[in-house]
């Protein structure tokens, strides 16, 4: 009997634990969805999450987005091409949707090694303290005096104009901030009770950062990453732009807005239709991490 008892205590504490959690996660999406902009920018998200999702079934890769179609050059918005054509015939709906798939891997590629290299500096700098946190604070401060869009234009001239080597770039030009951020959010549990707790059972430090510290932490830094994203998009574009990003003839934004530079008089839909497809995406992850902000910590809604 004692055991069966024991065994009801336990299913009725998991029970509790799931519904708390669930009705922690319904509360959340209740904030996030009073965000009206929040929502819109989610939507505008889909959309375009959906569009690369399906891009091969919308136009094929290599004989839409790619070859090259001379008699049917630069022609305007039409039924057969709804975008219009470019200075090669090639219809400017397929490329700035095999585009967005280069463009969005690339910045949350960056964004994640960027939170991988920031959260690492930022726990332990935050967790260990004294000479730690000075030594790689230090190194920081001297990796802010440089301008990001700068460093990441050098890394990538030393490097080569690669998707790999933009990732690398980008995702190393951003760990200033996020460095910062994971760094005051683990200062501010790392003397919590529950921190003592774990190390006076023995757990190892670095279980103690992923386990306890960096869990509780989770929310200012999925906000700044979501934010982080929207900037990877235009410094993707602004390299590419340079000619130090994505080469022709693959399709990426920048890249196409920097061929349409001699027909954008003339022809202003070359420029005008990458150039919104960089806005609307960057605008969605901003509104979707302000959205979060809210939801995550409701005590920083204004």
């Amino acid at each position: 009997m004692a055991d069966v008892k024991d065994v009801k205590k336990v299913n009725k504490r998991e029970f509790l634990k799931k519904y708390h959690k669930a009705n922690k996660a319904l509360e959340m999406w209740r904030i996030f969805k009073s965000n009206r902009l929040a929502v819109v920018g989610l939507l505008i998200f889909i959309v375009i999450l959906l569009l690369m999702i399906f891009a091969n079934v919308i136009a094929d890769y290599k004989t839409v987005a790619i070859a090259t179609n001379t008699p049917e050059r630069l022609q305007s918005p039409s039924a057969a091409h709804l975008l219009g054509t470019d200075d090669l015939g090639r219809d400017m709906l397929a490329r700035v949707i095999h585009g967005g798939r280069v463009s969005l891997r690339i910045a949350v590629g960056a964004g994640l090694l960027g939170l991988l290299l920031s959260g690492t500096i930022g726990s332990l700098a935050g967790f260990y303290g004294g000479a730690v946190d000075n030594i790689l604070m230090r190194c920081i401060d001297v990796l802010a005096c440089v301008p990001c869009i700068v460093l990441a234009i050098a890394m990538v001239a030393a490097m080569g104009a690669s998707e790999t080597n933009l990732i690398i770039a980008i995702g190393v030009s951003t760990t200033v901030g996020l460095s910062r951020t994971v760094r005051s959010a683990v200062l501010g549990v790392r003397n919590m009770e529950y921190i003592e707790a774990a190390r006076a059972i023995g757990q190892s430090t670095w279980k103690i950062i992923l386990k306890h510290v960096l869990v509780n932490c989770v929310a200012p830094i999925i906000v700044h990453l979501s934010i982080q994203i929207a900037c990877n998009i235009l410094w993707v574009a602004e390299l590419s732009f340079l000619g130090l990003g994505i080469s022709a003839p693959t399709p990426e934004w920048g890249c196409m807005i920097s061929a349409a530079r001699t027909n954008m008089r003339t022809y202003p839909y070359l420029v005008i239709v990458p150039g919104l497809a960089i806005f609307f995406s960057a605008v969605s992850f901003n509104l979707i991490g302000d959205g979060l902000r809210d939801a995550l910590d409701p005590k920083l809604k204004c």
